[in-house]
C-alpha cells in the first residue's frame, strides 16, 4: 500500500461505502488477518479512498483492526472517527489525515442498527458536511420494507431540522429492492417546510433485481455461498449514495456528475461472481479481491468544493432559462450574471451518466448573456439534465429531449 495517496490534491475527494461482510470474525481474527485482511488491501489500493465508510462492523476492535491491518499498514495516511458500539452491526469511517477534520459522532436510534451522523470539515475550505451511515433492515416482504420506511423516517427526523443548503450526504447498505419502496421514497420526498430530502443520481424506475440495471448492482460478488456472505450472483442494488439538495445545488460542495458507480462492475456479470471470465471494469487480482474480501462491492462517490470557505455566493447564472423545452436539437439559453467569467456545460442522462459536454470553456459577461448548445444527434428521446458549472458554482436544469 505504499501507492496510496496521503496528500490527495486539495478539491476533488473519493467518498466510497462498503460493507465488509460481518469484519471481523472475532472469534478468529488471526485467520481474518491472513485471509481477507489481504484482498481488502488491495482493493483498498486500487479505490484510494479520500473518505470509507464501513458497515457490519461487528465489535469495537473492528475499526482499529481495519485501520491497522488494512489502510495503514505500510503509512500513516488514514485515521477513524469515533466508533460507537450499537445493538447491531455498525458503521465505521476512515479518513485521509490530510484533508479532513473527524468532528464527531450522533447515533440515530432505530429498532434494529443505529444510523451514524459523522461531521466532518473538509480542511482546505472549512467546509463542515455531514455523512449519514445506513444499514437498513434486510430481506423482501412487506413487513421488512415496513421497517425500512421507520428506520428513515428516523433519519429524515434529523436532517429535515438541518437548516436549508447543508451539505449532507447518506450512505450505506440501503437494502432496497426498487425504487417502489416507501422507504426509498421518503428519502427522496421534497416537502415543502424543510430541506432534509435526498438527491439519487440515478433515476431507475420498477424493481431494480433486473438486467437493465447491470451496471448499478452491488451485492452479490459470489455464485456460489462461502463465508457466511450472501449469493447467487451480482443482481441487486443495495448499496447507495445519496446527496442533500445543499449538495447538488453547490452549496461549497457537489457531486461530480457520472461520478457514482459500484467499483469493479464492468456490467457483464448479472447473475454470476465478480471474478468469473474477464472482468473489464478492473484487474484480475483486483476482481479476485472483491470477491474474496466481501459479498458486496463498494459504491464509489467523487465530490468537488468551491474556492471560497463556507461563502455562499449569488449563482453566475441567475433567471437561467432553457428554451425550447422539449427540444429536438439547438437548446437555448439566457441568464443574467453580475460579473464575467466562463463556463463548461454537461448533459447528465436518467441513469446519471454524463453523454455530453463542451469542448471548451463558454465566455460570459457582466449582464444578459445568451447562446446556444448543439444536442448530439446520437442521444435518445427522454429526460436529461443540464449542468452549467464555472469556477464556483454547479447550476442544473431539466430538458426533455424529442426526437
Amino acid at each position: 500500500l505504499a501507492a496510496l495517496n496521503c496528500h490527495a490534491a486539495a478539491g476533488s475527494i473519493r467518498l466510497v461505502a462498503w460493507n465488509l461482510l460481518n469484519w471481523p470474525n472475532t472469534a478468529s481474527m488471526q485467520a481474518d488477518s491472513s485471509t481477507r485482511c489481504p484482498y481488502y488491501r488491495e482493493v483498498i489500493n486500487a479505490l484510494q479512498p479520500s473518505i470509507l465508510v464501513t458497515e457490519e462492523n461487528q465489535d469495537p476492535v473492528s475499526t482499529p483492526w481495519f485501520l491497522s491491518q488494512v489502510l495503514n499498514v505500510n503509512s500513516s495516511c488514514y485515521r477513524q472517527g469515533i466508533y460507537i458500539q450499537g445493538p447491531d452491526s455498525n458503521n465505521g469511517i476512515f479518513y485521509l489525515d490530510s484533508l479532513f477534520t473527524f468532528v464527531s459522532n450522533h447515533p440515530i436510534k432505530t429498532t434494529l442498527r443505529d444510523i451514524n451522523e459523522f461531521t466532518m470539515v473538509y480542511k482546505p475550505t472549512q467546509d463542515t458536511f455531514r455523512i449519514y451511515a445506513v444499514h437498513l433492515k434486510a430481506s423482501s416482504g412487506s413487513a421488512n420494507e415496513i421497517q425500512r420506511g421507520k428506520e428513515v423516517d428516523s433519519l429524515r427526523k434529523v436532517t429535515d431540522a438541518l437548516p436549508a443548503g447543508s451539505n449532507f450526504i447518506v450512505c450505506g447498505d440501503f437494502n432496497f429492492y426498487g425504487d417502489y419502496e416507501s422507504a426509498y421514497q421518503k428519502l427522496l420526498l421534497d416537502n415543502p417546510g424543510d430541506d432534509g430530502n435526498f438527491v439519487d443520481p440515478f433515476q431507475m424506475t420498477g424493481t431494480w433485481n433486473n438486467a437493465v440495471y447491470s451496471f448499478y448492482h452491488t451485492q452479490s460478488t459470489r455464485l456460489n455461498q462461502f463465508g457466511g456472505g450472501s449469493y447467487g450472483g451480482l443482481n441487486d442494488r443495495f448499496d447507495l449514495i445519496l446527496y442533500s439538495n445543499g449538495v447538488a445545488n453547490s452549496g461549497g460542495m457537489y457531486y461530480v456528475p457520472g461520478s457514482c458507480h459500484p467499483f469493479g462492475n464492468d456490467g457483464g456479470h448479472y447473475g454470476i461472481s465478480i471474478n468469473t471470465g474477464t472482468n473489464t471494469a478492473v484487474s484480475q487480482a483486483v476482481a479476485d479481491a472483491l470477491y474474496y474480501a466481501s459479498d458486496h462491492l463498494p459504491v464509489v462517490s467523487e465530490f468537488e468544493f468551491g474556492t471560497n470557505p463556507g461563502i455562499m455566493e449569488t449563482p453566475f447564472a441567475r433567471d437561467l432559462t432553457f428554451f425550447p423545452n422539449p427540444v429536438q436539437e439547438e437548446l437555448c439559453y439566457v441568464f443574467n450574471s453580475i460579473s464575467g467569467g466562463a463556463f463548461t456545460w454537461q448533459l447528465i442522462n436518467s441513469m446519471g451518466q454524463k453523454v455530453a459536454e463542451s469542448d471548451t470553456p463558454v465566455a460570459f459577461v457582466s449582464g444578459m448573456n445568451s447562446g446556444q448548445i448543439s444536442l448530439p444527434s446520437s442521444l435518445s428521446q427522454g429526460q436529461y439534465k443540464v449542468l452549467l458549472k464555472s469556477d464556483k458554482h454547479l447550476i442544473s436544469k431539466s430538458i426533455s429531449l424529442i426526437r
